[in-house]
């Protein structure tokens, strides 16, 4: 059970120490909560992003296909080089020996090499998140760096009228 809204309140009761959180929906949901009501459960609470449309997604493996036809190399290719280039990324440290475990898990991995951090060595990973997890904005950057790759090699891409308008359906930045 998911729902968008607001944090209103955060109090404690002065004799049990306990914290009560109150949030404010969007919408009405009264009635998702009697299955669970007296229940103990787990709660998540996380800001709100807007997640990439569909559409610009589609749009980005089209304009990856073509990319991948003038180099004459497959669409996944192009994809892992442009996360390399365009992708959202973390760092992380791990031990040498699940280093390779580690890149079976991730969309695209860069070894950055020998650390040692509080007298422990380690390998450095740079991570990237496959695009499928990106919200609008990182979407956004993605995209524009793959327009901007289609530019330099003389592929056809949308036309700046068809762009603005696949922004405003998307709701991003291009």
């Amino acid at each position: 059970m998911g729902f968008r809204g607001r944090l209103v309140d955060i109090s404690q009761n002065w004799k049990t120490g306990k914290v009560r959180v109150t949030f404010e929906a969007d919408e009405d949901i009264s009635g998702q909560f009697e299955a669970i009501a007296d229940k103990l459960l787990t709660i998540t609470a996380k800001i709100f992003r807007n997640r990439r449309s569909k559409d610009a997604n589609a749009y980005a493996w089209v304009l990856m296909q073509r990319i991948a036809e003038v180099l004459h190399i497959d669409k996944w290719s192009v994809y892992l080089n442009m996360l390399e280039r365009y992708g959202v990324f973390t760092h992380i440290i791990v031990h040498p020996y699940v280093v390779e475990r580690v890149i079976e898990e991730w969309r695209a991995v860069k070894n950055l090499g020998e650390v040692t951090v509080a007298g422990q060595t380690g390998i450095q990973l740079q991570c990237y998140f496959g695009s499928s997890t990106y919200d609008t904005k990182e979407m956004a950057v993605f995209i524009n760096g793959i327009v901007s790759e289609c530019h330099e090699m003389g592929i056809e891409t949308a036309t700046p009228e068809e762009l603005e308008r696949m922004k405003r359906e998307w709701g991003v930045e291009l």
